[in-house]
């Protein structure tokens, strides 16, 4: 190991102490086992009480290895040894991808044997979504910086086109203004909560049910988990006490729960007092702050202008990610709002549109779908540059672009995996979505200085995904 430099990173994790074995075995399975020939050395120990895989990543022609370690705990530790300085730096850092992706994973299917609670004090108590829903139009609504509600109306005004002629132009422009403008009542309409100073904070309680339990919780009930739900909240949070065993036991024994501290979490989170923080970064007052009481991890913000505008998250989010994570992406949101992001992407979609119907009709009729297809292709790559310049702008106020780069590879941590075939690259830089690809924000932040002054934030970004879109071919 002559000349070797240790490199360490900490992972940090919602899975509780109960499930820290089975992570080691999750990781042992999917990982190593799956590519047998890449690992040997593998040894599973305790130090300290907890947990330690080791393994080392050979090179193919064993020129040189990476010995790592990984030890549970909270966070997750994890050292990587090289076995010389002969070692690509890529190499290191698609192992560090690599064993957060698994953790990911893991947590994922933990979720599905876990009960969620999430409170606001003084607030109604309501159900949960379940993570595991797909494609639900309501979300992309909340989750897509409203682009995806423009263009959907975009979508019904051929409809409109057969009804009342040309008028429909008019009729889906002004209803797409009047979304962008009105976006914060219609959100915080959609939403669960409203967040204010008065009612800051969301509580959480997270109980992995043990691997005895796991299949038990099918008979849970929407109705006896609101029920179990409204009767933590009146033990704990509505006297002031907060979520724990000691305060929670009763109730959960009722349900035929055992409130062990290993396989419990809770966490109280002020989520005004991060938005307060960020928009102060900004030099703004702080806007109608909404929760999304579901386990999907998610943020967005809308509205016309600062004052008008509103920033959403999900409960998932809050717990996915720690602190400095939450804050990172709360940031990226109040920079959309800073830059009136909602409502220039109103200005580009509805005055393309117009100039579409009223002046270029004549010219573009005869290429039909074809000119749609590249129009809103080209809207959603314009739309990228907003993102990229959103998270450039939260690592440079906050001086954290890791911690937003980490954020992202939690959030993403599925697309992430896909987006390292070339192919899967280049279709997520022209696909219909507003964010660029993940591995591009990732690599984009990591390497971010934010002590270096950018004078133009949005050129900048324009820039920087103009060059990731061809390197990505």
């Amino acid at each position: 190991m002559s000349g070797s430099v240790s490199f360490s990173f900490n992972i940090e994790t919602e899975v509780t102490p109960a499930y820290y074995e089975e992570l080691l075995n999750y990781t042992y399975r999917t990982y190593l086992q799956s590519a047998w020939h890449r690992f040997k050395n593998v040894t599973r120990t305790t130090v300290d009480g907890n947990y330690v895989l080791g393994f080392a990543v050979v090179e193919p022609e064993r020129k040189w290895q990476i010995d790592v370690s990984v030890k549970t705990g909270k966070p997750i530790q994890v050292t990587l040894t090289p076995s010389s300085l002969d070692v690509p730096q890529s190499t290191l850092d698609r192992v560090k991808e690599d064993l957060i992706i698994v953790v990911q994973y893991f947590e994922e299917y933990v979720r599905r044997s876990t009960l969620y609670f999430a409170w606001v004090q003084g607030r109604q108590v309501v159900p949960e979504k379940s993570p595991f829903r797909r494609g639900r139009v309501i979300e992309r609504v909340l989750f897509g910086n409203m682009l995806f509600l423009i263009v959907l109306l975009f979508a019904v005004s051929i409809v409109l086109f057969f009804i009342i002629g040309l008028w429909a132009a008019i009729v889906i422009v002004v209803g797409q203004f009047l979304t962008v403008v009105f976006a914060d009542r219609l959100i915080g309409t959609m939403s669960d909560w409203p967040i204010t100073a008065e009612n800051p904070t969301v509580h959480i309680l997270q109980y992995h049910l043990p691997a005895k339990q796991r299949d038990s919780i099918k008979k849970y009930t929407k109705e006896s988990l609101i029920q179990m739900k409204k009767e933590i909240y009146n033990k704990t949070i509505a006297l002031g006490k907060p979520v724990e065993c000691e305060t929670a036991r009763d109730v959960m024994s009722k349900y035929g729960l055992e409130c062990s501290p290993e396989n419990m979490a809770a966490k109280a989170v002020n989520v005004y007092e991060m938005v307060d923080r960020a928009t102060k970064q900004y030099g703004l007052s702080v806007p109608k702050i909404a929760l999304s009481n579901t386990m999907i991890p998610n943020a967005a913000a809308a509205g016309p202008s600062p004052k008008r505008g509103i920033v959403l998250v999900t409960t998932g989010l809050l717990v996915q990610l720690n602190p400095n994570e939450i804050q990172a992406v709360i940031g990226h949101e109040i920079s959309h709002l800073n830059s009136r992001d909602p409502f220039v992407l109103f200005a580009i979609v509805g005055g393309q549109y117009l100039l579409e119907i009223f002046v270029l009709w004549p010219y573009i009729q005869f290429f039909g779908l074809l000119y749609e297809l590249l129009v809103l292709s080209g809207i959603y790559f314009v739309a990228k540059f907003f993102e990229a310049r959103a998270d450039l702008e939260s690592a440079i106020k906050t001086g954290t672009p890791k911690v937003l780069a980490g954020a992202l590879r939690k959030i993403g941590f599925r697309r992430l995996q896909f987006e390292r075939s070339p192919s899967t690259k280049v279709q997520d830089w022209i696909s219909w979505d507003p964010h660029p690809p993940i591995y591009f924000r990732v690599e984009r932040l990591e390497k971010l200085d934010p002590s270096k002054k950018v004078k133009h934030t949005l050129v900048q970004s324009a820039k920087d995904c103009v060059r990731g879109f061809f390197a990505a071919f």
